[in-house]
């Protein structure tokens, strides 16, 4: 059982009711955290709501087990993940469902509703993180350059395109971007990732070119009644969506004859693979791609490189090349080359 504070005052108390800004969540600890992460870590709308239906479904099994949502102990959440592993998530999908719980935990102690987390005897599923999926440098091209650009709507989703392989953004980052974000004649972007950290990301001459483009022939077209400020804007004005960004992904790669799944995350894994590939820095990928921890970029330094390919099928015996090799040379035994065995 969670064991109550009735002693020692919550910070919401400490501050007073004329200090505290957060509105009224009538006693309900999840949207009280939920507001927390919008206001004081500064999560963006998606994050927040992958939060709440991961807290969802937590509330929902405390509710079946007579709990409430912030009265958890160390036995329920114990059940919560053992009942997500008998409905057979994966351990990536129990970790992050844990971790919500283990966030909203910390909240109500922070907060003075709970004694001590219930969470934090309680260890993170550990499973193989599966590599990332990237595309060939060939196939990327033929992605990026698949738009027919000979009407306003390609053009824009050839700049895209062009902008997402170039930066490795997240489809948040680029869709976020604000006109004034973007400097054409210094050759930058800057970008609100993660926590709206910002972060100023180069951008090669293609995307330069395919920008300049846009926003000279195919934006204002797009935006003659309506402007909403951002970079990339839909044919009536507004934001372009997060749906329509996947669709013009999935378009693209069609066109170009890609037959696996594209999402626009593959552009970035991409990104990062092909600069590591050409020997970038991995620091230096790590800040282009906004990763707080070098081990996230790390991930990267484990896909098989087209160089250890061509090492591998040139040097084991059991390879295309090691065949071929042995093919050619004479058997053991075997007379040298224009000379025959005695006797015959």
């Amino acid at each position: 059982m969670p064991i109550p504070i009735s002693a020692r005052r919550s910070s919401r108390e400490r501050r007073g009711p004329d200090q505290d800004r957060r509105p009224d969540t009538g006693g309900d600890p999840v949207t009280d955290f939920l507001d927390a992460l919008r206001g004081e870590r500064g999560l963006s709308p998606n994050t927040v709501a992958a939060y709440r239906r991961d807290l969802g479904d937590f509330a929902r099994f405390l509710r079946a087990r007579g709990r409430p949502p912030g009265g958890a102990d160390a036995g329920d959440v114990l059940a919560y993940v053992e009942r997500l592993r008998a409905r057979g998530l994966k351990p990536a999908s129990v970790a992050r469902r844990l971790s919500a719980v283990r966030g909203l935990a910390r909240h109500l102690v922070r907060e003075g509703a709970l004694a001590q987390d219930p969470t934090e005897h309680v260890e993170r599923p550990r499973g193989s993180r599966p590599l990332p999926r990237t595309l060939t440098p060939e196939a990327t091209a033929a992605l990026v350059e698949s738009p027919d650009a000979t009407g306003p709507r390609g053009v824009r989703d050839r700049a895209l395109l062009e902008l997402l392989y170039a930066t490795g953004m997240r489809a948040s980052e680029c869709l976020g971007l604000h006109l004034e974000d973007v400097n054409l004649s210094a050759g930058y972007a800057i970008c609100a990732g993660k926590g709206r950290k910002q972060r100023l990301v180069p951008l090669g001459a293609e995307a330069l070119e395919w920008l300049r483009r846009y926003l000279a022939e195919s934006r204002p077209v797009a935006t003659r009644r309506r402007d909403c400020g951002r970079l990339f804007v839909n044919p009536r004005g507004g934001p372009l969506s997060r749906q329509s960004l996947w669709k013009i992904v999935r378009a693209a790669a069609a066109a170009a004859g890609v037959t696996r799944k594209v999402s626009p995350h593959v552009l970035r894994h991409s990104f990062a693979s092909h600069l590591l590939q050409n020997g970038a820095d991995l620091r230096s990928v790590q800040v282009m791609l906004g990763h707080a921890d070098i081990a996230t970029t790390q991930i990267y330094t484990h896909l098989p490189s087209p160089a250890l390919r061509r090492m591998y099928d040139r040097f084991h015996p059991r390879a295309a090349g090691g065949a071929r090799r042995r093919a050619a040379a004479p058997r053991r035994g075997a007379p040298p080359a224009g000379r025959e065995r005695a006797g015959a």
